[in-house]
């Protein structure tokens, strides 16, 4: 199935824009999962269980599994796999960008080692560096346009637009999107207009201050679709004791249902 039917289906299946993103640290979880076996595969795996009526999709930041080495990758892994079982796909957000031979490594590593629904791409080195991605034609490929940070001034600002137009124009596959924060809303509201209906993967609600009812007028296409709106630490760390999983539960399902009220609002 490709990227963009799983995540339509995922969608319309839990009535959700709302994607979780797995970022896992091993100082934020409760002492009784850290005296389990394997730590983090535990942790998402209750976090899955208690949400996978409620989502999207998922993002697990690659990064939060590399700082523990073998041991994180090998239980990323192990994550993804969970998560393909449900049905929900998986953006591995990796932000990878290199150019010839060594992109094609990235894409073969996010598609076919990790098998990563679809991955995030930074698109600074130009076109060739994210082809190899765009080349998994069942995949999705998110590319970097404006992103949430206060950094993002420095050069994104002079370049989101073309960005924008340059993935409408390499589409060719029909699996491409944009990463764009939901700290720009105004922005946001542009790039959807010309893009029409990509899907925006979108940073930044929660603990980075996004405003979620902006965030959802202007993130979603003409049918209140493929916005793909991100939070990660307010809900799988709702809680840092026993009843994490069931804390996350409700933060997700607050939140469904909160970007759901702007969603369909006339």
């Amino acid at each position: 199935m490709k990227f963009l039917e799983k995540l339509d289906k995922a969608a319309e299946k839990n009535n959700s824009l709302l994607c979780i993103g797995l970022d896992i640290n091993l100082d934020q979880v409760p002492q009784s999962v850290l005296n389990k076996e394997d730590p983090i595969y535990i942790f998402n795996r209750e976090i899955v269980n208690a949400t996978k009526d409620l989502v999207c999709a998922y993002k697990p930041n690659i990064a939060f599994y590399e700082m523990y080495g073998i041991y994180g990758l090998s239980s990323l892994i192990k994550t993804i796999e969970l998560i393909l079982g449900t049905g929900i796909p998986v953006i591995l957000d990796a932000k990878r960008g290199d150019i010839g031979h060594s992109s094609a490594a990235y894409a073969k590593s996010a598609f076919e080692v990790y098998k990563a629904d679809a991955a995030t791409v930074n698109p600074y080195l130009g076109k060739d560096s994210i082809e190899p991605f765009m080349e998994y034609q069942d995949k999705g490929v998110f590319v970097l346009c404006l992103t949430s940070n206060p950094g993002a001034k420095d050069f994104q600002s002079t370049v989101y637009k073309e960005v924008a137009e340059r993935v409408m124009e390499w589409n060719k596959y029909g699996n491409c999107g944009l990463v764009v924060g939901a700290t720009k809303p105004e922005e946001l509201k542009e790039i959807r207009e010309k893009v029409e209906d990509l899907p925006i993967l979108i940073p930044g609600i929660g603990t980075q201050g996004g405003d979620i009812a902006s965030t959802v007028k202007y993130g979603v296409n003409k049918d209140g679709n493929r916005a793909i709106i991100n939070s990660s630490r307010s809900i799988i760390y709702a809680s840092r004791e026993d009843n994490f999983a069931e804390a996350a539960h409700e933060a997700a399902k607050d939140l469904r249902d909160n970007i759901n009220q702007y969603r369909w609002a006339k």
